[in-house]
């Protein structure tokens, strides 16, 4: 098998070639990005390209032919990159990197990383939706992600492949970049004065095993992948020591403009999760992925807070003096 890891440069993308090099029946990895890995891989290679230099980045999808793609080339908005790169190399991206890879004909399989998102949030939608739910995102983010699983599946019907779209909860953990972390490490948090919605939240090592298996088995269709359990935003703030600021209707302008002045911007997407919360079913992923423990989301939300903990080392003895 040869896999194409679309966005391999960040945290997850990085994880999955990892454990994708420990399978035997995975002969070959390739892995595109605009940024490179930051953790030692030992047989992929990787090609740095800009998602929006299609040529470049079509080329290198041909070339290597790939059987199977692993896509976490959906940037998530203020992530690490800004609401606007975001949505553009994640457009440039699932086009060129999917379209060349079916083009090949030697393309058997992908899975992507899609999200809660294209569930939405308000009246008349499921609290809790399983896969069977009907999608109506109500952020920018979501309906990318929605749009990313359309390009996706209508590829897949052409040319003959199942495509897995893993619905997952904000990924989080203790090295992984995300609006969502930086907001909720501010020293003061803003939160819902008149409600205490719920969220789950998913662990990045169950992230990418649950990609690495959804690409393996060949999974067609949607699944929600969700950390167990849930956890409210007050709950949330109280774990890491955080001060809440409740804030209501008009506030939460001036809320999200002082946070993103403290260096945390808040898309809508999480505007919403932390307004209106965002669970799902999960129960189907775990089954048809056999995913086994997973971290529960409490135990997510703790580790969050431990991102950046850095210990100064002080030197015993006296410093050597040049020259000595």
């Amino acid at each position: 098998m040869r896999v194409l890891v679309t966005g391999m440069g960040g945290e997850l993308g990085t994880r999955v070639a990892q454990l994708l090099e420990e399978r035997s029946e995975v002969r070959e990895i390739v892995g595109v990005d605009f940024v490179p890995p930051r953790r030692r891989l030992r047989r992929s290679e990787f090609r740095r390209v800009d998602p929006r230099d299609r040529e470049k980045l079509t080329d290198i999808v041909t070339e290597f032919a790939p059987n199977a793609v692993a896509h976490f080339g959906v940037y998530e908005p203020a992530s690490r990159v800004s609401p606007r790169l975001a949505a553009e190399y994640t457009q440039a991206c699932t086009v060129a990197a999917l379209g060349a890879a079916a083009r090949t004909g030697q393309l058997e399989r992908v899975a992507l990383r899609s999200g809660l998102v294209v569930y939405g949030r308000g009246r008349g939608r499921p609290g809790v939706p399983d896969e069977t739910a009907p999608v109506a995102p109500t952020t920018p983010y979501g309906r990318t992600c929605l749009e990313v699983e359309a390009l996706a599946v209508d590829l897949g019907r052409r040319h003959g492949f199942p495509v897995a779209a893993l619905r997952m909860a904000h990924e989080a953990g203790s090295h992984v970049p995300s609006p969502l972390g930086r907001f909720l490490r501010l020293p003061v948090v803003p939160v819902p004065a008149l409600a205490d919605p719920a969220f789950q939240l998913l662990h990045q090592e169950d992230a990418a095993r649950a990609m690495v298996a959804a690409l393996l088995l060949g999974v067609d269709g949607p699944l929600n992948v969700v950390g167990p359990g849930a956890a409210s935003v007050w709950q949330a703030v109280r774990l890491g020591g955080r001060i809440p600021w409740p804030v209501v209707g008009p506030g939460w302008r001036i809320a999200t403009r002082v946070a993103e002045l403290a260096g945390a911007p808040v898309p809508p997407h999480i505007l919403e999760l932390m307004t209106k919360g965002r669970t799902a079913d999960g129960s189907k992923a775990l089954e048809v992925l056999d995913l086994g423990t997973m971290r529960p989301t409490q135990e997510v939300c703790t580790e969050l807070f431990e991102w950046a903990k850095v210990t100064p080392l002080r030197p015993t003895l006296p410093i050597a003096q040049v020259g000595t």
